[in-house]
């Protein structure tokens, strides 16, 4: 009998999630930052701040459903940096590795969490986002893939790494984290 490849597969993208190395302000595991996550998430909300999300293609998607899922069903005032208009006028303004820093210097205010997702680490847009968000005294969470030594990987206040090359497992892997901090919310606060 044949493996069942459907099922061959989630057990690697569950292996991938689970072994999904965490750096910055006190995490060892998973669970601690999604949980250190979600917290900062209310209180920045609570404070009159927000969730900024950056990413690119694939990633570009999980920002705008995250941030959707995130003001709609999660109460937690949140916006994707992915509007068309804005990243072809940036692009043509001031080229392509800015238009996510450009849109944190308009919009982002100090105490905002900035979530910049990019599944290699090193797309210079996201990168140069994360760090005009530390700039702006925004808490800044990354998640990336691919290289452990991805310059993304070390930019952030809390880091998730997912440690595959595969985009697919890559982007599934980050949407499971930001969801699971969503839907667990009120279970980690």
């Amino acid at each position: 009998m044949a493996p069942n490849l459907f099922d061959t597969y989630l057990t690697q993208l569950k292996k991938i999630v689970e072994k999904s190395e965490v750096q910055g302000q006190g995490c060892s595991n998973l669970q601690d930052g999604i949980q250190l996550f979600i917290q900062k998430a209310v209180y920045a909300h609570q404070n009159g701040n927000k969730v900024i999300f950056v990413g690119n293609g694939g990633s570009a998607g999980i920002c705008s459903h995250t941030a959707v899922d995130y003001s709609k069903n999660g109460g937690i005032r949140s916006l994707a940096c992915n509007d068309g208009a804005v990243l072809t006028c940036l692009s043509n303004e001031y080229g392509y590795e800015h238009v996510f820093e450009k849109q944190i210097e308009w919009h982002a205010r100090p105490g905002d969490i900035v979530v910049a997702i990019s599944s290699s680490g090193s797309s210079i847009n996201i990168i140069r986002a994360a760090k005009q968000a530390k700039s702006q005294e925004c808490f800044v969470v990354t998640l990336s893939g691919f290289s452990k030594q991805n310059p993304l990987r070390n930019l952030g206040d809390i880091n998730f790494y997912l440690d595959s090359t595969s985009y697919g497992f890559v982007e599934l892997g980050h949407q499971i984290i930001l969801h699971a901090a969503l839907d667990l919310k009120e279970k980690l606060l």
